[in-house]
């Protein structure tokens, strides 16, 4: 079976880290996808360990990246006690495509593997 999703947009707002209390750092943000028919759809990212900590110091509102990771479907009981479902996009790699400012790239990426020399 095969879960990867690939998404292109700019990020709504800047990227949110907290700390775990095993000490693993989640960082989750917002990317805003335009469609063909002039509609965007806001779809949530998450993303783990290191690159969490790289997203968060590096990506801030407006930036426009590249995702690639897999589709996660969860559910929680909301505080009326009804069944919630929610979805989001639990990020493997993430591909700055511009620099603040707006400056286009070539695209360095980051991932969630070794990441001992920053490419940017």
């Amino acid at each position: 079976m095969m879960n990867h999703i690939v998404l292109i947009g700019r990020l709504t707002g800047d990227p949110e880290l907290k700390t775990l209390d095993s000490g693993t750092s989640v960082a989750r943000f917002t990317l805003a996808v335009d469609r063909r028919e002039e509609e965007t759809d806001f779809i949530p990212i998450v993303t783990w360990g290191k690159l969490a900590e790289l997203v968060s110091q590096y990506l801030s509102k407006g930036r426009q990246v590249a995702v690639a990771g897999r589709l996660q479907i969860r559910s929680y009981e909301a505080q009326d006690g009804q069944r919630r479902t929610f979805a989001e996009v639990v990020a493997r790699e993430v591909k700055f495509l511009t620099r603040p400012g707006g400056q286009t790239l070539s695209g360095e990426t980051v991932d969630d593997g070794d990441m001992e020399d920053i490419p940017f």
